[in-house]
């Protein structure tokens, strides 16, 4: 159950604030909201309260806002066979059109930054020991094989002198698969094994790389962060986040990462349920890294997605008028079906996952 709910609550804030996001910004410039959907048709229950109607739905795999004179991923074009009207998308300035398209990924970096900044005003911010001494022993690793304990000095890595904890882990980065000989302190005794790193992915230097690893780490402390702090270290933290994400996107495309690692509702499932055993720290650390993830999908110019109604309302501005809307409609056909080649692909992988 808990699984179930912690997946509800996690789409749900994603969903909600990416889409409170466009309707938010579509009331300031004057755009008719005809549709507040969370998740897609078929319709569970819905109610109209002014102009809007504001609906909860089925598909649980995002939500949409649907605005008066736009053509979107409904391929909905009777809009274009009535006069222009003064509430409609279409009638906006194409800054206005951009603003608004990208107020939902605007909105997902915010609640990013916010959650982020909140953690850090519990936590602290950390500070990450040079010392190379063990703190942390991953199970099933090299490391607890070989019988290393926290606590443990490293000395040398292959007859190197250690002092620092970055000379050790370039040392093991670089011996993936190859034996190394290790020595340690423990309780004022010199020890020594041998293990082979293991390549495993991680990250270094801001980037994700494949590397060897023994399964340790070093210890970290935290001290309080103020409230300037707090917010700068929110801010570091998505921008982080958002780099990884960009760079797990270029490993998919020269085919360093395997597309079954792309996951849908069953991997969020898993990793919501996981997190939320966990503590609501942890939950809430997993909103904020999808809201970034969300948020970085969202701005890629494809058709059907927000990056893509941003070029067309750049190219609307530079040309001085409407695309033909045999055009939208090709580029919107485009798009949606390369979103539902990627659903199916998604769908896959989390069948593949669940068994």
């Amino acid at each position: 159950m808990i699984y179930i709910i912690s997946t509800i609550v996690v789409l749900g804030i994603l969903v909600f604030i990416h889409e409170f996001g466009h309707f938010i910004a579509a009331k300031m410039v004057g755009i008719r909201v005809e549709k507040f959907s969370l998740g897609f048709p078929p319709k569970i229950v819905g109610k109209k309260i002014g102009e809007t109607e504001y609906c909860l739905s089925w598909i649980p795999l995002g939500g949409y806002v649907k605005l008066s004179g736009m053509m979107d991923e409904s391929i909905d074009e009777d809009y274009a066979k009535n006069p222009i009207e003064p509430y409609e998308y279409r009638a906006k300035k194409w800054w206005q059109k951009i603003f608004v398209t990208t107020a939902g990924v605007i909105m997902n970096l915010l609640l990013a930054i916010f959650i982020f900044t909140i953690l850090t005003f519990q936590t602290g911010i950390p500070n990450i020991s040079n010392d190379p001494v063990i703190n942390g022993i991953a199970k099933g690793m090299p490391a607890a094989e070989a019988g290393l304990h926290s606590g443990d000095m490293i000395i040398s890595v292959n007859g190197y002198k250690i002092e620092k904890w970055e000379d050790m882990s370039n040392i093991i980065h670089n011996f993936a698969g190859k034996e190394i000989s290790l020595k340690y302190e423990r309780s004022n005794e010199i020890k020594s094994v041998k293990l082979t790193p293991l390549l495993k992915q991680t990250v270094v230097d801001g980037s994700i790389k494949k590397v060897g690893m023994i399964g340790i780490s070093g210890k970290i402390d935290y001290h309080s962060a103020n409230f300037g702090e707090a917010i700068s270290s929110g801010v570091r933290t998505t921008y982080y986040w958002l780099k990884l994400t960009v760079s797990s996107l270029g490993m998919l495309i020269k085919g360093e990462e395997s597309f079954k690692n792309i996951g849908g509702l069953v991997m969020i499932g898993q990793l919501a349920g996981e997190s939320a055993k966990s503590g609501m720290m942890s939950l809430f650390s997993l909103i904020a890294i999808l809201s970034v993830n969300l948020a970085f999908i969202n701005i890629l110019p494809i058709p059907a997605l927000d990056g893509g109604h941003i070029i067309i309302a750049t190219i609307e501005g530079i040309i001085g008028r409407e695309l033909n809307i045999k055009v939208k409609m090709t580029i919107q056909q485009i798009g949606t079906f390369l979103l539902l080649g990627l659903i199916v692909l998604v769908m896959i992988n989390d069948i593949l996952r669940f068994f």
